[in-house]
């Protein structure tokens, strides 16, 4: 186990197998340095735990940890094809869709639990820039949607 995986497991976490592609997309590429994932969602076991939109049937609350779920998500897609998140020199970019009320604003709060996670596990390497977006409705009714660029060491 590396250091980073042992930083999970310190904040009682355990790295999830990759999310299945709900389609024709892989859940992460590699490009030079760079890993891209696709969009991940809150899954847990095969499962979304909670649907809806934020300020209605589900809470900010409810959704930041559920954009905490999905940036675990994006770290297990990142190790798939990086082998060891060790290798993590930065994140560099997050990218979050929050399926919102027609009058829910709170986005980034929303976001905060992806950004607080991967900083909680990477320390100064997960300090990263981050798109926070409103959408009307996401893939499964899912509330929260993230993606993530790392730069490979």
């Amino acid at each position: 186990m590396g250091a980073v995986e042992a930083k999970l497991a310190e904040l009682g976490l355990t790295l999830p197998d990759v999310v299945p592609p709900l389609a024709a997309y892989q859940p992460a590429v590699q490009t030079g340095p760079y890993v891209y994932t696709a969009g991940q969602l809150p899954m847990v076991d095969g499962k979304l735990p909670v649907t809806g939109k934020v300020g209605a049937e589900v809470t900010p609350e409810e959704a930041k940890e559920l954009a905490r779920t999905c940036a675990l998500n994006a770290l297990a897609a990142v190790k798939s094809v990086a082998g060891d998140l060790d290798r993590i020199a930065r994140v560099v970019k997050v990218v979050g869709f929050v399926a919102s009320a027609s009058d829910f604003t709170g986005q980034p709060a929303v976001l905060n639990g992806a950004s607080e996670l991967l900083g909680a596990v990477l320390g100064d390497k997960g300090v990263h820039a981050r798109s926070a977006v409103g959408v009307a409705v996401l893939p499964l009714d899912a509330p929260v949607e993230v993606e993530i660029q790392v730069e490979l060491a």
